[in-house]
Parts: structure tokens; C-alpha cells; sequence
């Protein structure tokens, strides 16, 4: 029930009307009741102000010696029997001289701070609060009354307290006629909810009726029944959904059987707009073609709107194996070829028409280019690691077959041979090494331990274990570290076989008595270690190419060194996990300028 709009109209309207009823009803019901005490309380206060005034017994000092006579003129004085008046002498123990309490010989002479009927704590603060009037109510609720009290002191001619004049009233005519008040306002909040729910009723229903003719009509539309109008009541709102439901209702019908037509060529094409895409007739001419096939086929300065049914599809120009349109029904192909250097995956099948008859032929253009270009590069790869496996193991196995096949072999020869198979191991178990790096790098398998570290500390270690290689060659290492640089937080071991690599090459393309500089700066929140020597460099066409695996420019040179070919991607693919870039410029035949770029800030 509660989800229909109807009873969520009636709802709110009720819970609005309820809570602003409750909220007047509080404020008005507070603001009265502060009203009637202020009254009362103006009244007892005339009333006692009218006492002293008017009793001559209470300008004496010493009420005690008059207490009689003070007493005689309470006794005349006509009170309402709501009221009780006492007259309360003596500060240090206050006791009630005089009433108009009915059983005042009772009361007479009684300590005031304990007499039950009495606030004693207005009594003391009366006596010493300068002359203030000081008011509190009493509630007592064993007996279920309240009653207003007032203490009222009466100051002698130098400014002190004498006596008090403490007076009570009775509120319970108050709290009745607050009450009443209550019961008013209680009923006058049923009667507003009562024609909030009504009201309500009927405002929801002037809204939910048109809205549920325009579903039960747009159900209907739903099914396929398009002549379907509803009834204009009005012109707001309401009126304008049913004038809109109507104009709707009207254009559906006009443009329906258009959709129907287009909607399977429109499918087909849409599918594939990313891509070159065009569509045969079953005689051969072009139907539709996309702009990325047009641009394909060059057909730019051929084909417009008007001329585009008049243009033979050219499967010639591109290689296509003849498509036979004399059985489009089980024409369906996948090929794969080359327009103006770039790759394509062509597939076609057939499409039908509004009779379900074969209307054609749809041909996708796919640009594999960059696909093609991986798989070369993923074959050569396959080929480079079996040349450099094939290399070390067919030198083994000669030497391993040499040994087995000659007993006679003095022990320096043999040891000889032992050697040169251990030497082909390593370098066999430094390329698996590396190759088990590079694929952990390619899917993204490496844990790097990243912690702060000091850059100066970092590039020292690594000169320091290259030491000897320096020496051996009498190279001059050149040490520049830019002072104050910071900190970076970076795997070490990662980032040091970056660095070791680099000076590393450095080092074996540099001849004797070079020289190789290390550099450390800061620049744009950018750590630069510049690594620099004046070797052998690199050619022009070489540099594109330096960082792919089991890339060499000097190929029978590289394996002399020992190198796998391997180092310069895998020193690549770590500064790139750690946010970094590696920038190589060298000149043949006058050295090579590598820059390891690290950022500054990273996280751990």
C-alpha cells in the first residue's frame, strides 16, 4: 500500500501538519503557563507591597514586641484562600511571628527553616541578598499540589533585613485551566489531521489518476498497441505529460517502420565502428563504408553519398581472394593482409535484409600492425635465446665428448677443457638468470623491497666493487656528487644493478687509459645519474634499437665480453617500475652519455 504515490502524498501531509501542531501546541502551551505564574506572582507581590505599606506595626524595628498587633492586621486583611501570608522574624533563627494561615497559633513561634509548608533556602537568601525578592514553586508530590512562593524582605531605615514576609499561592486553578488549554489544542490537532487526510486523499488521487491512465497506456504501447491517447484534464504539469504521452504516441508511429528498416544494416555496421568497415550488395557494389575504410581503400576522391551504390568494391587492390557471390550463404573468411605498410585482419560474412534474404556482404578492416610487429618481435626473440643456448651447449657438449672420447689427455688439458665447459655454464645460467628477471618484469611478479636510501652511499659501493675492473683497464673515474642531495627511497639491489650495469659497459666499450664520469644531481624533483666515458659510442642506426633484448651492436665483440645481450632491458624495465626513465645519447666513435632519471619522492 505504502508504495503506491497516493498514500506517500497523504503521508507527508499528515506528518507535516503533525509536527507543526505539535510544535505550535508546545510553544503556546509553555508561553501561557509563563504567563499565568508571571501574573500570579505580580499579584502576590502587590498584595504583600500593599501589607507593608499599609501596616504601621511593620516600619518598628522589633516585630517580635508588636507580633500581635501585626498578627490583628493579618487577621483583617481579606485573602484569598488561595494565599497564605507569614511574617518571619529573627535572622539568626528565623520563626513565624504572625500568619493568615487559618491554624496560625499552630505555626506561631515555629523555626521557619524547618516548617514543612516553608522553602527555608528563599528564607536565608531573602536575609541575605541585599533586599532582593527571591520566588521559587513547590511541588509536593505526595499531596499532588504546587504552589508559588515568594520570600520578600523588608529592609529597616540603614538598609538591613528585619524581618521577611513570605507569602504562598495555591497554583492549581492555573495548572487546570493549562489543562483545559491542552485538551483544546489536542482536539484542534485531530481535527486539522483528520482534513490533512482527507485533503490529502483527494490531491493525491488529482495526481495519481492521470499518471495511472499513462501507464496503463504505456503498458499497452509496450505490447505493441501504438494507438494509444490519453485525456488532457488540465494545462499544468499533469496536463503536459498526457500532451507529450499523445505527441510521443504520434511520432512512434511515424518513425517505428523506418527503425525496422535500417536496424539490422545499422547493427552490423555499428558493431564494428572502430574499424574499417563496408558493406557489399550482393552484386558488388559498395552499400555503406566508414570513414576509416574509405580512408583505407583511398576512396576519398571516388565515393560520396551520391556515387556510393555506383562503386565496385576494389578486391584486387588489396589482395583479397575473390569472394563468390553467387553463394553468400556460406560465405564467411578471415585473411590477413598488407595495405600501404600496415597490417590488416579482413573478415567478412553476410548480412540479410528486411526479408531475411541475403543482402550482402559486411568486411571488418582490422589494424593488426602493432600486433604483427610483436609477433616478429616475440619470433626473433625465440630465435636469439636459441642461438645463445645453442652457442654454449654445443661448446660443452665438443669439449664434454672430447673428454669422454680421449683417456690418453694429460691433466692441464683436461683441467683446460673443465674449465671452458664451467665458463659456458655460467654464461648458460647468467642468461636463464636473466631471462627469469626479464619475465618476472614483464608480469609485474618482482617484490620490490623499497627503503630510503642514501644516493651518495649507493653509487660509492658501486664504483667501489668496480674498483679492480678501473684498475685492470687504468681507467680514470671521475666522481661528482652534487652535495645535499637527498635521499630516495628505492629497492637498492634493484636500482645498483642498474647502476652497475650501466658503468659496467662503460667500462668494457671504453679502451685502456679512458676515462668515465659518475655524476649525481638534483633537478625538478628528478634524481639524474649521469654516467659518461669516452668509448667506442654507438652508431646512428643502432641507438632505436640498443635497449631490446639480445640486442648487440658489435655482436662477436659483446659475446667476448661476456655480455648476454640481456642488461640494457632489464636496467630499463627497473628504472621504469620505480617511476624513472633512461636516456642514452652517444656519437660513434667518441663515447656514450647514459642518464638514469629517478624520482625524487616514491613510495615505499
Amino acid at each position: 500500500m505504502f508504495t503506491s504515490i497516493r498514500w506517500k502524498f497523504i503521508i507527508v501531509y499528515f506528518l507535516l501538519v503533525f509536527i507543526a501542531m505539535v510544535i505550535v501546541g508546545v510553544f503556546i502551551i509553555q508561553r501561557f503557563e509563563a504567563q499565568q505564574l508571571k501574573n500570579r506572582t505580580d499579584t502576590m507581590i502587590k498584595q504583600i507591597e500593599s501589607i507593608i505599606s499599609t501596616s504601621s506595626y511593620l516600619s518598628e524595628d522589633n516585630w517580635a514586641e508588636v507580633s500581635e498587633e501585626i498578627q490583628d492586621t493579618l487577621d483583617e486583611w481579606r485573602f484569598d484562600g488561595t494565599e497564605t501570608l507569614y511574617i518571619i522574624y529573627d535572622e539568626d533563627i528565623p520563626k513565624i511571628i504572625a500568619s493568615s494561615y487559618s491554624n496560625h497559633d499552630k505555626i506561631k513561634g515555629q523555626n521557619a527553616l524547618v516548617y514543612k509548608f516553608l522553602d527555608p533556602s528563599l528564607i536565608t537568601s531573602a536575609y541575605n541578598g541585599n533586599g532582593k525578592k527571591f520566588e521559587g514553586i513547590k511541588r509536593d508530590a505526595n499531596e499532588n499540589i504546587v504552589f508559588k512562593h515568594i520570600a520578600y524582605p523588608v529592609l529597616n531605615e540603614v538598609g538591613q533585613v528585619k524581618g521577611v514576609l513570605y507569602m504562598t499561592s495555591d497554583l492549581e486553578d492555573v495548572y487546570v485551566t493549562l489543562d483545559e488549554s491542552k485538551k483544546i489544542l489536542t482536539s484542534a490537532t485531530m481535527l486539522a489531521l483528520l482534513i490533512t487526510v482527507v485533503l490529502g486523499f483527494l490531491i493525491a488521487s488529482s495526481i495519481t489518476g492521470p499518471i495511472r491512465d499513462v501507464t496503463k497506456k504505456a503498458e499497452k504501447m509496450a505490447k505493441g498497441d501504438f494507438d494509444q491517447f490519453v485525456e488532457v484534464k488540465s494545462d499544468d504539469e499533469i496536463g503536459q505529460l498526457a500532451s507529450m504521452f499523445n505527441y510521443l504516441t504520434l511520432k512512434l508511429k511515424d518513425t517505428i517502420q523506418e527503425i525496422d528498416l535500417e536496424r539490422s544494416k545499422l547493427d552490423t555496421i555499428f558493431n564494428y565502428m572502430a574499424d574499417g568497415v563496408i558493406a557489399i550488395d550482393v552484386n558488388g557494389y559498395i552499400i555503406h563504408a566508414n570513414p576509416i575504410a574509405i580512408d583505407i581503400l583511398d576512396l576519398e576522391e571516388t565515393i560520396n553519398d551520391e556515387l556510393i551504390n555506383k562503386k565496385v568494391f576494389p578486391m584486387e587492390s588489396i589482395n583479397l581472394n575473390k569472394i563468390d557471390y553467387k553463394d553468400l550463404d556460406s560465405l564467411e573468411g578471415d585473411e590477413v593482409v598488407e595495405i600501404k605498410s600496415i597490417v590488416y585482419r579482413i573478415r567478412y560474412a553476410p548480412f540479410r535484409n528486411e526479408r531475411n534474404d541475403i543482402g550482402g556482404v559486411i568486411i571488418v578492416f582490422q589494424d593488426i600492425t602493432e600486433q604483427h610487429k610483436l609477433d616478429n618481435m616475440r619470433k626473433e626473440f625465440v630465435a636469439n635465446v636459441s642461438h645463445e643456448l645453442k652457442t654454449p651447449i654445443t661448446t660443452i657438449k665438443s669439449y664434454t665428448e672430447t673428454l669422454m672420447g680421449f683417456d690418453s689427455l694429460d691433466g692441464e688439458l683436461s683441467c683446460k677443457f673443465l674449465s671452458v665447459i664451467d665458463n659456458e655454464c655460467d654464461r648458460m645460467t647468467r642468461i636463464v638468470r636473466d631471462l627469469l628477471q626479464l619475465s618476472n618484469l614483464d608480469y609485474n611478479k618482482t617484490k620490490w623491497k623499497k627503503v630510503e636510501c642514501s644516493v651518495e652511499s649507493l653509487i660509492k659501493d658501486v664504483c667501489l666493487k668496480l674498483d679492480f675492473a678501473f684498475k685492470e683497464k687504468n681507467q680514470n673515474l671521475i666522481l661528482n656528487i652534487e652535495e645535499n642531495i637527498p635521499n630516495i627511497v628505492i629497492d637498492k639491489d634493484g636500482i645498483e644493478q642498474v647502476i652497475l650495469n650501466i658503468v659496467s659497459n662503460a667500462i668494457k666499450y671504453t679502451p685502456d687509459d679512458g676515462e668515465i664520469s659518475v655524476l649525481a644531481k638534483k633537478q625538478e624533483g628528478m634524481l639524474i645519474i649521469n654516467v659518461k666515458d669516452n668509448g667506442v659510442g654507438i652508431p646512428e642506426e643502432d641507438k632505436g634499437r640498443i635497449f631490446e633484448r639480445f640486442y648487440r651492436v658489435d655482436k662477436g665483440r659483446s659475446r667476448e665480453l661476456g655480455g648476454t645481450g640481456l642488461g640494457l632491458s632489464i636496467a630499463k624495465q627497473i628504472v621504469e617500475a620505480h617511476g624513472g626513465d633512461i636516456v642514452l645519447r652517444s656519437e660513434y666513435k667518441v663515447g656514450t652519455e647514459v642518464d638514469i632519471i629517478l624520482p625524487i619522492t616514491n613510495y615505499v
